[in-house]
């Protein structure tokens, strides 16, 4: 007999308004701001469309300005096997001559129309009950011949060329979802067939875009242990490209991802198409579920300042509450901020430690007191808590102080592994000596610089 452990309806409930409450930081972030979404003809393929349909109705309703570029890969496929034509491709890309134009213009005309449907819909009892979403498009991509490669002409395949930037953004701004097909023309008015990965770089960087977005076939970058990757630099990607093989999609898009990140993208996500709900994981929680590339680190250090007390409050406040940190008032807090150092990730305050300088009773001033320490429970296996230790270290000894001190009552191990030894309260400056609380018997230890 197998025993099933179900979660009671007041748990449920708990968790809802948590992961709410969570995500409201981002959702009044995000809004106002240009996603551009990317995704091949697998999709409607897979029957995952869908679901991907009700989380870009929900993005739209945050305010999110949205940008859904498709592709038709395996539709085209398709259209030619079913006329006696074998598809053909140099490199990954498709070479198209004018049996295989007919197809693409095929192919991707009712992909379009079946994506157009299916943002279209508002059934009861469906996430999109009660949306509009007005879905646009135009001739915004201008292309020009790929022309010949290693000796083959690819003919009615093309590159972009220019795209009419303002035309989207004009869209954009009327809160309109723009939908692009991967098929441009010419000056001339020829018809070239567009991969979907250029068209969304492309687009992606002309608009200025604070996210691109691309659903492939696996959850995000792997390491050289196959291990999945959160986030990376553009610098550590191009290395990684280079050394690492990655899923067939990932590969196909990732230059273009650098190319796109150096271009002025604000961040580039690889996220799994096939899991429900990716993209809500990734941009409403703290921990994602994907990859994100960034130009610099998402994690910086930097000193606190007034604008910072709410944030360091709600990173200390559960501490105080079990009786891991010793109570701080606001009040208290605002007079002392620029003791405090804190980490962000990804914009937010996750993490904070304080330093207290005290002078000997000579009145010099050679040791101080790590104060503080505490990082939020989802960040505390990221290593914030001792890039924050080091930057407080690293202040200490600018201000040329000889000893560091700390009082703990629950990681006394965690210190002495960082290089603490222990000493007994009467070591403590003159002045901290009479603030000691001998009814919370914290342990002291201290560090040479």
């Amino acid at each position: 007999m197998t025993i099933e452990f179900r979660d009671t309806p007041a748990e449920n409930d708990t968790r809802l308004v948590a992961w709410v409450r969570q995500a409201a930081p981002y959702i009044h972030a995000f809004r106002g701001r240009t996603f551009v979404v990317a995704v091949g003809g697998e999709m409607l393929v897979e029957d995952d469309a869908q679901a991907l349909m009700y989380d870009i109705a929900l993005l739209d309703s945050m305010g999110i300005r949205l940008v859904l570029v498709h592709g038709a890969r395996p539709q085209i496929d398709a259209e030619m096997l079913g006329r006696g034509l074998q598809p053909r491709f140099h490199q990954g890309l498709r070479v198209t001559d004018a049996e295989a134009l007919e197809c693409v213009k095929r192919a991707m005309g009712v992909t379009r129309i079946e994506i157009e449907a299916l943002l279209s819909q508002g059934l009861p009892n469906t996430p999109m009950a009660g949306a509009f979403l007005r879905v646009t498009g135009g001739n915004f991509i201008t292309a020009r011949p790929v022309g010949v490669v290693d000796g083959i002409d690819f003919q009615h395949t093309g590159a972009v060329r220019k795209v009419i930037a303002e035309e989207i953004q004009a869209d954009l701004a009327q809160e309109n979802v723009v939908l692009i097909t991967p098929i441009g023309a010419s000056p001339t008015g020829e018809i070239f067939n567009l991969a979907w990965e250029d068209v969304a770089e492309a687009v992606a960087v002309a608009i200025k875009a604070d996210k691109l977005i691309y659903l492939c076939d696996a959850p995000g970058l792997a390491d050289d242990k196959g291990a999945a990757i959160d986030a990376l630099t553009v610098d550590e990607a191009e290395q990684l490209q280079r050394t690492v093989p990655q899923a067939p999609e990932i590969a196909r898009v990732l230059p273009g991802s650098v190319r796109a990140c150096r271009g002025g993208v604000g961040r580039v996500h690889f996220l799994d198409r096939k899991a429900d709900g990716a993209m809500l994981m990734e941009f409403f929680t703290r921990d994602g579920c994907g990859t994100v590339m960034t130009q610099d680190p998402l994690a910086r250090l930097r000193d606190a300042t007034i604008d910072d007390v709410g944030a360091i409050l709600g990173v200390i406040e559960p501490l105080e509450a079990d009786g891991t940190l010793v109570k701080r008032g606001r009040e208290r807090l605002e007079m002392e901020v620029n003791r405090f150092s804190v980490v962000e990730h990804d914009g937010v305050i996750v993490g904070c430690a304080a330093l207290y300088p005290f002078s000997s009773e000579n009145g010099e001033t050679r040791a101080a007191e790590l104060a503080c320490l505490a990082v939020t429970p989802e960040f505390r296996r990221a290593g914030y808590g001792d890039q924050l230790r080091k930057h407080v270290e690293a202040r200490a000894k600018k201000l040329k102080l000889k000893k560091l001190f700390v009082l703990t009552t629950r990681t006394a191990h965690w210190f002495i592994e960082r290089g603490f030894a222990e000493a007994a309260p009467d070591m403590l400056p003159k002045a901290r000596r009479e603030l000691y609380n001998f009814q919370r018997r914290s342990k002291v230890f201290v560090k040479t610089l």
